[in-house]
């Protein structure tokens, strides 16, 4: 398998290819992390950012006049 993805890579050797394959693991891993942290965040946050704008919506029109 490393010999075939050397070859399709055009990497200088198999400790190249090796190197390849871990930083993409690393790099995957991270990322899910990452979304893993926001989608934590965002359901932390949603209930009581509804509720706040809910308690701003009425300043909304605020100022503007019926024409």
């Amino acid at each position: 398998m490393v010999l075939a993805l050397q070859a399709k890579l055009k990497a200088k050797s198999k400790v190249e290819v090796v190197r390849r394959g871990l930083r993409l693991l690393r790099d995957a891993t991270e990322r899910e992390a990452l979304r893993a942290a926001y989608r934590h965040a965002s359901r932390a946050t949603r209930a009581s950012l509804s509720r706040e704008l809910g308690e701003l919506d009425h300043l909304a029109a605020e100022g503007l006049s019926e024409s």
